[in-house]
């Protein structure tokens, strides 16, 4: 279950926190620019692009040798009820938790840029 709090709202700023779920994992560090978009399905051609895209992404992965980072893939539901999925980058040494799988507490705050 994912709850939804309302910490602080004033005149200046509004922060809103949630609650969600985290899964660590291991990547590549040059595999983290590999993306599919709806675009790529689009047509058989664009998927042989997407295709080409990432092969050519990998490719220079591998050739750059092999350098790992630990990400947590972070999923939470937003105010209106959506799924969000991010991506935290935890940098080349494994964090100190005994599970894969921890809570995660994401907190946006709002406020306007003073000029």
């Amino acid at each position: 279950m994912h709850v939804i709090k309302m910490a602080e709202k004033t005149d200046e700023k509004t922060i809103g926190i949630f609650n969600g779920t985290a899964k660590i994992g291991e990547i590549l560090a040059g595999f983290s620019q590999l993306t599919l978009t709806p675009q790529d399905m689009t047509s058989p051609v664009a998927l042989q692009m997407a295709i080409s895209r990432i092969y050519e992404a990998m490719t220079k992965a591998i050739a750059s040798g092999p350098k790992k980072k630990y990400v947590a893939e972070v999923k939470f539901t937003d105010s209106l009820g959506n799924p969000v999925v991010l991506a935290l980058d935890l940098g080349e040494r494994m964090p100190p938790f005994t599970n894969k799988e921890v809570r995660a507490r994401i907190l946006i705050e709002l406020f306007e840029d003073p000029q």
